[in-house]
């Protein structure tokens, strides 16, 4: 009795033990279940995931292996739409182009219809010279041959220290005032020199200016170094340049050993307004890409012939008397008749000069940087354009005359409004010295691009901006020449009948 006792209270403990190791067990089991769910489930919703992911890459195939017909549509924008991402608008541009071709062809034909064939290739001869045995123009270009040894020998002179560096300065100061002076007074006093002969010898001189004053600058600064015992002018002194294997071959020339004709008649030549010691050089000549910008510069040197004698001559003419009877409505619609010729002939002398004749004289003297111009077109800003239509242009001002005036403590603002100052000057010595007249409508013009600048900046972002941009290009010009037109025929064409009433 006293032993089942004993064994029965035991049994009982057995029992609920072993229940209660199962009921663990089982809890255990169903936790790991759990987790496996979870997991399975995290596991199932990324591959869903990624499934949906390759959809919409996938679903032309799928439907094609399926042989689905039932579904055509799918999430998309359309294409026109600013958050669908397309960018081929390659179609419309060919539709613009089509568009302006035939409109300008309807303009072209009525033009011709209205005053027939107007170009005459003597006509053109006879802007450049009054007198077939008279080249008062050449000869004037000629001369300035005078003022480029000048400034080498003056430069000799300060490199064996036989004069001081203040009278050297003196004597390049003076050689370029004479440069500006000269030929402006030749100009104005010699009925001779035609207003065409005139700009061009006006440009031949303002152009040798810049390059004297980059080569007297560069030199003074080589002096300089050789004084803090430096016996090369180092890149950063120069305009920017990449260092290539062909220049690397080229001879390396160092100061004073670049003080020769053939080193600064080089230069003159060059398509580059800023001078180094060694200029990035090319390792051959290209014959074929030499003739390709040759045959450019003579066939559309005729296309601007005939385009100003055919369509914008006979505009500007028809534009004398609105101007003269203040006909307001006559003088807009004038202007924006002589816009598009206008538009179009300096684009095309745009091409014609920067690339045409750049890259063919770079070509000839085998000159490495044919970076003259950027990606203008595409200004949101008019400093932009400023900055990036005419860079042999831009990069002389920022070299030789905005970083020295910052350098020398001007502001920003300042050292910008004295570049357009700068600029405004000689767009106006190159226009009203040929014509003989004074206006200032190229000057004002030019000044006029600083509120311009400012405004557009300020206002005006990305689309806008470049639109901004190309209506001051085309409209802009038109006005200039119409003011300028007019006051010469004015001044020259007006009076006749008067003095030969008398």
């Amino acid at each position: 009795m006293g032993d089942r006792e004993i064994v029965g209270p035991m049994t009982r403990q057995r029992r609920a033990t072993f229940s209660n190791t199962r009921r663990a067990s089982l809890k255990t089991a169903n936790e790991l279940n759990g987790r496996l769910n979870t997991k399975t489930e995290r596991a199932g919703k990324a591959i869903r995931k990624a499934q949906e992911s390759h959809t919409t890459e996938n679903e032309k195939g799928k439907r094609k292996r399926s042989g689905d017909k039932l579904s055509c549509h799918k999430v998309q924008e359309s294409l026109l739409s600013s958050s669908s991402e397309f960018s081929n608008y390659r179609g419309i541009l060919n539709w613009c182009v089509v568009m302006l071709v035939l409109s300008n062809a309807r303009l072209f034909l009525e033009n011709l219809l209205r005053y027939g064939i107007l170009v005459d290739p003597i006509q053109i001869v006879s802007l450049f010279l009054k007198d077939p045995y008279s080249w008062p123009a050449a000869c004037l270009v000629i001369v300035c041959n005078v003022f480029i040894v000048v400034a080498l020998y003056v430069e000799r002179q300060l490199a064996m220290g036989s004069i001081s560096e203040q009278f050297g300065m003196f004597i390049h100061f003076l050689n370029l005032s004479v440069i500006l002076c000269f030929p402006m007074a030749t100009v104005l006093c010699l009925p001779s020199i035609t207003p065409a002969g005139g700009a061009f010898a006006l440009g031949v001189y303002t152009i040798l200016l810049l390059k004297l004053y980059s080569y007297k600058d560069v030199n003074r600064w080589c002096r300089e170094r050789r004084q803090a015992k430096a016996r090369t002018l180092s890149r950063s002194l120069s305009c920017p340049s990449s260092t290539t294997e062909c220049s690397l071959s080229q001879t390396h020339v160092s100061y004073p050993g670049n003080l020769s004709l053939r080193d600064l008649y080089y230069f003159v030549f060059a398509p580059t307004l800023c001078y180094e010691l060694n200029f990035p050089r090319s390792p051959r000549i290209r014959m074929g890409f030499l003739l390709r910008r040759l045959f450019e510069m003579l066939l559309l040197t005729q296309l601007l012939v005939g385009l100003i004698q055919q369509w914008m001559v006979p505009v500007i003419q028809s534009s004398m008397k609105p101007l003269q009877d203040m006909d307001f409505s006559r003088m807009v619609e004038r202007l924006l008749r002589l816009a598009v010729p206008n538009h179009l002939i300096w684009l095309i002398f745009f091409y014609w000069f920067f690339h045409s004749s750049m890259n063919f004289m770079a070509e000839l003297l085998q000159f490495g940087d044919r970076e003259f111009y950027r990606d203008w077109w595409n200004s949101e800003t008019v400093t932009y354009f400023w900055q990036n239509w005419n860079i042999p242009v831009h990069k002389w001002c920022l070299r030789h005359f905005y970083k020295p005036m910052l350098r020398s403590g001007a502001s920003k603002w300042a050292s910008q409004s004295a570049v357009f100052f700068l600029s405004a000057f000689f767009h106006e010595y190159l226009v009203s010295v040929p014509l003989r007249m004074f206006r200032l409508w190229a000057f004002m013009g030019m000044m006029a691009q600083l509120p311009l600048a400012f405004f557009v900046g300020r206002f005006l972002r990305g689309n806008y901006g470049n639109a901004a941009v190309w209506m001051s290009l085309i409209i802009g010009q038109p006005i200039a020449v119409l003011m300028y037109v007019h006051d010469y025929y004015v001044l020259h064409y007006e009076a006749l009948p008067q003095t030969t009433g008398h």
